[in-house]
């Protein structure tokens, strides 16, 4: 029985080593992993930040989102849902950018007066910026870009991010009208000029500022000849002229324009009234 129990003590003592051993072990690693400094907010944010700047999305949001979950009185927390944006950003699918455009959503709606507002609004608008598609396919997302990028240029007229917002703007508001614009231009192609130019109409209409309006002149212009009203084809034409200079279109523009002029200096030419359907 002597024997018995001292084999058993020493199973028991060698089981209670075995077990701190382990113990040791898994407290070393914690250890290693954690911030010398006992600050682990920091530390999650600052290994979170590196992923990010090497485009390690994964890695970077498990570090963000150990944050934002654990840590919430952090004075890193705000930064960090914001990384968690910026990583499923930059993922850059359908899932991702929809996740990241609720981020950014969320900050502005946890921290709406924080210091970096202004990067979570443009960075939401460019959310759907990123989700465009092309001019005749459904314009859903251009529209909530426009609402975003246009909430941003009037919110924060005085961040750092303002030039790329507006040149971003610009495009989204091009995006649409380059809808109505094709619409237009295969309409004239197709030689019903009334329809085209209802849509070409409502480009300037709708979107004064047009990048390629210069091209919406000269085809209203053309419009308006095939159905006989030059008084109103003169003033697209003028507007061209004066507004680009160095168009492609210029050069046809002043033969059009030299062209109706003389047709309304000859008196024998006759003049018909049709208009064109509104």
């Amino acid at each position: 029985m002597h024997v018995n129990g001292t084999v058993l003590t020493r199973a028991c003592v060698a089981a209670t080593v075995a077990a701190v051993l382990v113990l040791a072990a898994g407290c070393g690693k914690k250890d290693k992993m954690a911030p010398a400094g006992g600050e682990p907010d920091k530390f999650l944010f600052e290994r979170g930040t590196d992923s990010l700047n090497r485009h390690r999305w994964i890695k970077a949001r498990e570090y963000f989102r150990q944050l934002v979950d654990n840590y919430p009185q952090s004075v890193y927390r705000p930064d960090a849902k914001l990384g968690l944006g910026d990583t499923y950003l930059g993922e850059g699918t359908t899932e991702s950018l929809i996740l990241s455009a609720n981020e950014f959503r969320e900050f502005l709606t946890y921290f709406p007066t924080h210091r970096r507002a202004d990067y979570a609004q443009y960075k939401l608008a460019c959310a759907h910026y990123e989700q465009m598609l092309a001019p005749l396919r459904d314009q859903t997302q251009t529209r909530d870009a426009i609402k975003e990028f246009e909430t941003f240029v009037e919110r924060y007229p005085t961040s750092k991010l303002l030039p790329d917002g507006q040149k971003k703007l610009r495009e989204c508001k091009d995006r649409l009208s380059n809808a109505d614009y094709q619409v237009g231009y295969f309409y004239y192609r197709s030689r019903w000029y009334p329809g085209a130019i209802s849509r070409l109409r409502a480009v300037l209409k709708n979107d004064p500022g047009y990048t390629n309006r210069d091209a919406v002149y000269y085809y209203l212009a053309e419009c308006y000849m095939k159905v006989q009203l030059q008084a109103e084809a003169l003033p697209m034409l003028d507007q061209l002229t004066k507004e680009f200079p160095k168009s492609e279109y210029l050069e046809r523009a002043k033969k059009l324009m030299a062209e109706i002029q003389a047709t309304a200096a000859d008196p024998r030419t006759p003049k018909k009234d049709v208009k064109a359907k509104k």
